[in-house]
């Protein structure tokens, strides 16, 4: 599925303004897959890159209290939709900043489809070096409706926790990619191991990740820890690489920042 332009001229636009595009993918729920969009879109922000970040998880959309829920989008003088500016280099846009706080969406894909049309084709994103989305878990509508509209993406990040339980949604999700003409950009452990004083413990168990690396021949991105005080803290509504400055989950998602950065431009070169 390859992006023609004379096809989809508002696709078009948005390429001409945004230089890489970047989904956040899980093959199951639970496993913190809106915790690393937030916190890699953050960092990327903090190192001077122009961020945009894409809340795609229609039923579930998390977003918007991870970073503050403060910042609100606007309409411009052309009617099209202006994402909110949550920091000088960072724009989040949700379904939960447009509808009643606590109301469900109650959408079957024909609308989801449409909500992601506009959110793409019809949103005046500005000029960006990254454009994150955050996808719901597993391969249903949205993810179907991003690649559809978008075309070819510069990768997809997949999410997974250590356990080999979750291995198979895992495969799942990566052969949805390859289905789908897409990349994968790497995998991200998330709740890799908890420091305990001197000891690491491993909660959810080990090597998963290092196995579907090795399997599928794509680069581990980063082992990101389980902190409990970074669980408060994105409750409230403070990202990790903000509030939590030189801790080692904050490390963690600066240097997932920078292998993100590096596999996209090595696949440039």
């Amino acid at each position: 599925m390859e992006f023609n332009a004379s096809e989809n001229s508002k696709a078009a636009t948005l390429r001409e303004n945004v230089k890489h595009f970047v989904a956040v993918l899980s093959g199951k729920g639970g496993v913190g897959k809106t915790t690393v969009s937030v916190n890699l879109a953050t960092a990327l922000s903090e190192s001077g890159y122009n961020v945009g970040l894409l809340d795609l998880d229609i039923h579930g959309p998390d977003v918007v209290r991870m970073l503050g829920g403060n910042a609100l989008p606007s309409v411009g003088e052309d009617e099209r939709m202006i994402p909110a500016q949550v920091l000088p280099n960072l724009k989040a846009l949700s379904i939960s900043m447009l509808v009643e706080e606590g109301k469900p969406i109650i959408w079957r894909g024909p609308l989801k489809h449409s909500a992601i049309k506009q959110f793409l084709e019809d949103t005046d994103w500005g000029k960006l070096d990254y454009l994150l989305f955050d996808l719901p878990p597993g391969t249903g509508d949205e993810a179907l409706s991003l690649f559809q509209t978008l075309g070819k993406a510069d990768g997809v990040i997949i999410v997974t926790t250590p356990q080999k339980v979750a291995l198979d949604d895992v495969r799942r999700a990566i052969s949805f990619v390859s289905t789908m003409n897409q990349r994968v950009l790497g995998i991200v452990e998330n709740m890799s191991y908890m420091r305990c004083k001197d000891d690491i413990i491993y909660p959810f168990g080990k090597g998963g990740a290092d196995i579907l690396s090795t399997e599928f021949d794509v680069p581990l991105l980063a082992r990101i820890p389980m902190d409990p005080k970074a669980l408060e803290l994105l409750d409230e509504g403070k990202p990790v690489t903000l509030y939590y400055r030189e801790s080692e989950i904050d490390l963690s998602f600066r240097a997932l920042a920078e292998n993100v950065v590096k596999e996209v431009e090595k696949q440039e070169k």
